[in-house]
């Protein structure tokens, strides 16, 4: 079969509510691993000492803007996926589902400048509907991607120009944060959709960041069987800085 690549997929047609209800209905072990991981890197700065964050592909996930949230004035979720950016300005204008509340408490738990309500977190994000490889470089403070690049396409070299740009949208020495499916194969949400999938490993996405950052942290955590067998092993963590004098994608 010929590879998929992230502009051969209509990620308008992302089914946003069969992914919501098989992965974030309740806070699974693995979130609650991925939050205490992001909550240690946001407790680095006070709370709204970034002018501008980003959240790189955002999708329907709320917890990484919780967690931008406490760092960060203003949170830009930029998401493809008319159907993505139409539940994320529902949650913010209309106010944010039930299931997302037990995930906004941990959030505070661990990092007390996270504004004291969801619906006053959520008041600092932006959604943009746009491609995240249109973000001029160099524009953010932080940076947070999750289950993104590995999860667009099926070929490495695209994954690797998704993180590389994902890191030159900071300013040189600007921070990320990121997380993603190991080994993920190509995989189905809901009883018939296909989406692709690119299999890393931390030795993997150490090899793509590396030459690009500095300050590297790669972890991984073993997968989680209270959630959908998806063919991963796992996920894999990440913080960073972009590394100065990075040049820009050719």
């Amino acid at each position: 079969m010929p590879v998929i690549r992230n502009d051969d997929v209509d990620w308008d047609g992302w089914p946003v509510r069969e992914y919501l209800g098989e992965n974030y209905r309740e806070l699974h072990p693995s979130d609650a691993a991925v939050i205490a991981h992001h909550s240690a890197f946001y407790r680095r700065f006070a709370a709204g000492a970034a002018r501008c964050s980003l959240e790189f592909g955002a999708g329907p996930n709320l917890y990484p803007l919780m967690l931008a949230a406490a760092a960060s004035r203003r949170v830009d979720a930029v998401e493809a996926s008319a159907a993505g950016v139409a539940y994320l300005r529902g949650q913010i204008e209309r106010g944010p589902d039930d299931s997302w509340l037990p995930f906004h408490a941990l959030c505070r738990r661990l990092d007390p400048g996270l504004p004291p309500t969801l619906p006053e977190a959520l008041a600092r994000i932006r959604v943009v509907h746009g491609d995240v490889r249109a973000v001029p470089p160099g524009t953010y403070d932080i940076a947070s991607m999750n289950f993104v690049a590995e999860g667009i396409t099926e070929d490495f070299a695209e994954f690797t120009d998704f993180c590389h740009r994902f890191v030159r949208s900071v300013v040189p020495g600007g921070h990320l944060v990121a997380a993603f499916m190991e080994n993920m194969p190509t995989y189905r949400i809901g009883p018939a959709s296909r989406w692709p999938g690119c299999p890393v490993d931390p030795a993997a996405v150490t090899e793509v960041f590396a030459p690009v950052t500095e300050r590297l942290a790669v972890t991984r955590i073993d997968a989680d069987p209270t959630l959908p067998d998806y063919g991963d092993s796992g996920m894999v963590l990440l913080t960073a800085v972009r590394r100065r004098g990075t040049p820009r994608p050719g």
